[in-house]
């Protein structure tokens, strides 16, 4: 066996042994197909007041502007499907990824331990780690690397697994095998297009993230515009809908990080809970949530919204 060969087992073995639902490599190279459709998506100001996603364009499409002599992407799929969800279906929603700690905390500690693995059996690799806050194109990579594929809603989909997870990359600076792209298998199905609640999937693979409920009520710094009033489906924080109705998803199986479990009583919560939660109860319950990025202020005024 190659050395190359070898390494990209190494790898993908531990991968695995730290609770990696998957892991896919491709070479670190310009993202030539993503660039027109970023630009375009941009100029369509489908990011609306999320500026962050104009700064470093040249970064968000070739990793070797991110990490210098860059030669493989590797990429990880993290499960975060819950194995219960909120029992009372009247309350006010919470995203499924924000149930457990900051996903965020959890992945960079899983990556830098696969950091420290590569350089212990392998020798001194350099590179970086990415979950979801540097200019990297997630999806656009983890396809690249025959993880999933990018499915109407813009999500990325995997057979047999759905789309309940979270996707991170490690960039480094050392040869590997590289996997392949699978081919899409959304077909005719438009079910996340007819469910969205705000129509934000404008054409199929395309979503105006201005439109969008997860932008509403995560990013959106100011009073969420009247005319959506009503068109939340009861979601306070993020939104699964899109996920939810995708056929794919049926084959979703509960997570096994205990990490992601959630405050019971969050589970717990009714609709009257939720109406009259307090800045006291609400740090405690999102304590180590990704929740916290809202802020008290946020979760109440997207509550409120919700009356």
């Amino acid at each position: 066996m190659s050395n190359i060969a070898l390494h990209t087992q190494l790898i993908k073995t531990e991968a695995k042994r730290l609770g990696f639902l998957s892991c896919g490599i491709s070479r670190a190279e310009f993202l030539e197909e993503e660039a027109p459709r970023l630009e375009k998506w941009l100029h369509q100001n489908m990011n609306g007041q999320m500026s962050y996603m104009e700064n470093h364009f040249d970064k968000r499409l070739d990793p070797t502007k991110l990490v210098p002599d860059s030669k493989s992407v590797i990429s990880l799929l993290l499960n975060y499907f819950p194995s219960e969800t909120q029992k009372d279906s009247e309350a006010p929603k919470i995203s499924k990824y924000a149930y457990g700690h900051d996903y965020h905390h959890v992945i960079k500690s899983k990556l830098k331990q696969l950091q420290e693995f590569i350089s212990e059996q392998i020798g001194e690799v350099h590179g970086r780690a990415f979950v979801d806050s540097a200019p990297v194109l997630d999806k656009a990579w983890a396809a690249r690397s025959g993880l999933g594929w990018i499915g109407k809603n813009s999500n990325l989909l995997t057979q047999k697994v759905g789309s309940y997870y979270f996707i991170a990359e490690l960039i480094i600076d050392l040869d590997l095998d590289y996997d392949t792209p699978v081919t899409d298998h959304c077909g005719t199905c438009t079910a996340c297009i007819d469910a969205c609640p705000t129509q934000a999937i404008v054409d199929p693979y395309v979503v105006d993230g201005s439109k969008c409920i997860s932008y509403f009520t995560i990013e959106l710094k100011e009073e969420i515009p009247a005319d959506y009033k009503g068109k939340f489906d009861n979601w306070m924080f993020g939104c699964d809908v899109c996920q939810d109705v995708c056929p794919w998803n049926r084959f979703s199986k509960p997570h096994s990080e205990p990490l992601f479990n959630p405050n019971p009583e969050l589970l717990e919560m009714t609709k009257k809970d939720w109406e009259e939660i307090t800045q006291d109860v609400f740090s405690k319950i999102f304590q180590k949530s990704a929740v916290k990025r809202t802020k008290f202020s946020g979760l109440n005024r997207n509550i409120q919204f919700l009356k």
